[in-house]
């Protein structure tokens, strides 16, 4: 039996645990992070070293891949091969070792934000090894160790692309999975697969001696929670909320505490009260706490919101100090309950943020973290699907990935 996720028909692989953490970083580019740097531990090394070994040269034609994809918005994933492009001059090729299932592959999957195009390979949280170069490509060699996030591709041109802000292309960016694949033709399948075809300046070095499986989610998650931090310049001494601890909430409420801010947490589940303190929350209160709302009106610097539905924000921003940011990064849908004039006398906002901008290791701004303990588990469809059901629901706290065997949880 697996003792990870109790099912008797799997077995624990031999990947050891992973654990510790450094302490914190900062980058060294004018996009100043305060990271958590992936452990280095010995077992790490060890887990890196039963990483089958790249080959000693890539193979630059058009290859096949086995995924896993949806093929309705009602149906399971299953898997399938799908075609991956020949590597052009500025190509990485990536043999993908692990893809973190982040909680909009699930959205898109299900149509849930409009209708999806199907079959669709989701995953955009991608970590893998590079087994062949384009002639033109400089940062990477056969064997470097790439991340691919939510984008593969942008104009290149236009003024937000070169002020790194490709997730604004003006002519429009593509999205790593469901997005016209404008060298290929079709549509771009995600991570969810045995290997992929980048553009180099959408592949992100990851350093040696990294918890592989533990960077992925940075690749979404990370760099969304990020950048309301960075751009509000969170800091110590400061008051910081986060509203819902999934996927999206425990990276702000790491990321905040790094920072050396005061964090408190809201959420619907009293089973995740615990898990955020143990992130380093001072508080972890349920939403229908009104006695603590009333505790801690006007006291916030910064709410970020993370929960992936809609809420009623008011109650929110009522936590709000004077000139204060709420910014919502989670739900993509219309938030109920907003009282302008009660905002608009205290210069409080609410704002939508989330660039996701590339993390150019070339810039040196790196958004690392502390490894995490998981293991992994044997693929099969049903598998994959339980992985589904578990981000779906409000009480998982587990976060599934993909590795080179298929689907697991960590």
């Amino acid at each position: 039996m697996c003792q990870h996720c109790d099912d008797k028909n799997h077995t624990d692989s031999n990947l050891p645990l992973l654990t510790g953490r450094r302490g914190l970083l900062r980058a060294s580019a004018g996009l100043a992070a305060v990271p958590l740097l992936a452990g280095v531990s010995s077992a790490t090394a060890q887990a890196q070293s039963a990483v089958p070994a790249a080959p000693a040269r890539g193979n630059p034609q058009a290859s096949t891949a086995r995924a896993w994809a949806a093929r309705s918005a009602t149906s399971g994933l299953a898997a399938m091969d799908i075609q991956r492009r020949a590597v052009g001059p500025n190509d990485v090729q990536l043999q993908i070792l692990y893809c973190g299932i982040c909680h909009s592959d699930i959205h898109m999957a299900r149509s849930d934000w409009g209708p999806g195009t199907y079959p669709m390979v989701p995953g955009h949280e991608i970590i893998g090894r590079v087994t062949a170069v384009g002639s033109k490509v400089t940062k990477f060699k056969v064997g470097d160790i790439g991340g691919v996030g939510c984008m593969v591709d942008s104009c290149g041109t236009c003024v937000e692309c070169l002020d790194d802000r490709e997730h604004a292309c003006l002519n429009g960016m593509t999205l790593t999975y469901a997005s016209p694949d404008k060298v290929s033709g079709g549509v771009t399948y995600g991570g969810y697969s045995t290997g992929v075809v980048v553009t180099e300046k959408f592949v992100i070095r990851i350093p040696p001696g990294a918890n592989l499986a533990g960077m992925a989610p940075l690749l979404c998650a990370g760099v969304t929670t990020f950048s309301p931090l960075q751009h509000w310049k969170a800091t110590r001494g400061q008051i910081i909320g986060v509203i819902g601890l999934g996927g999206l909430g425990h990276m702000a409420v790491k990321l905040a505490v790094a920072r050396g801010a005061e964090v408190t947490v809201f959420t619907t589940s009293p089973g995740k009260r615990a898990d955020a303190i143990r992130m380093g929350a001072k508080e972890a209160l349920l939403w229908g706490d009104q006695d603590a709302f009333k505790r801690l009106a006007s006291s916030f610097d910064l709410i970020v919101a993370a929960a992936p539905k809609a809420f009623d924000v008011q109650p929110f921003m009522n936590l709000l100090k004077t000139d204060a940011t709420l910014v919502n990064v989670g739900a993509l849908e219309v938030l109920p309950g907003y009282n302008a004039m009660i905002n608009n006398t205290a210069r409080r906002q609410p704002v939508g943020l989330d660039d996701r901008r590339h993390c150019r290791d070339a810039g040196g701004h790196r958004l690392l973290r502390g490894a995490r303990h998981h293991r992994r588990c044997r693929a099969d469809p049903a598998r994959s699907n339980q992985c589904g059901v578990r981000a779906r629901g409000r009480q998982g706290r587990q976060v599934p990935f993909c590795d080179r065997h298929g689907p697991g949880v960590m």
